[in-house]
């Protein structure tokens, strides 16, 4: 009898930790359409190989961030909306060092892990209410409210404003 209820009790928890499995590795599903954006390096999750891959629907998917500010490349005041760096970088798992963020044209930056805040950049993926074209520095632009801080208006910060991103590495 005992014997019985702890091979039920037993089953019962490998079945919770399959299906609590299973839920997290499909968590972030596949990419559907165009990928925009892939991440690789320290990930915890992975929907391709060892890389994640977004598509805009999945960005989407986020609970999107709305930042107005100016630029230095834009006029006048901007409204990006997109994905918040700390929420996705959250939801793969990466909780220190460094986003070694690359685009279309091969240019990469570093960006530390410890810029990713609440109330801090994006990966915008609208601007002014439409997605943004390759032409006008998209499809993704990491955005930060460069009007909200003071801090965010440095020579530093605008390097890592990087625009047309499609890759980012997560390195410790």
């Amino acid at each position: 009898m005992i014997q019985k209820f702890w091979k039920t009790v037993v089953a019962s928890l490998v079945g919770v930790i399959i299906a609590t499995a299973g839920a997290n590795a499909t968590k972030l599903g596949k990419a559907e359409g165009a990928v925009l954006l892939t991440v690789t390096g320290a990930v915890t999750q992975a929907n391709f190989g060892d890389a994640v891959q977004f598509d805009l629907a999945m960005l989407e998917a986020f609970d999107s961030t709305v930042i107005e500010t100016t630029t230095n490349w834009t006029k006048g005041v901007q409204r990006f909306r997109g994905v918040s760096l700390a929420v996705l970088i959250d939801a793969l798992g990466i909780r220190s060092g460094t986003l070694r963020a690359a685009a279309i044209n091969d240019y990469t930056v570093e960006i530390p892990v410890t810029d990713a805040v609440k109330g801090g950049p994006i990966v915008a993926f609208e601007l002014n209410g439409k997605p943004m074209s390759r032409r006008n520095k998209g499809p993704l632009w990491i955005i930060y409210p460069y009007d909200s801080n003071e801090a965010y208006k440095s020579e530093l910060i605008y390097t890592r404003s990087i625009w047309q991103l499609d890759r980012i590495e997560a390195v410790h």
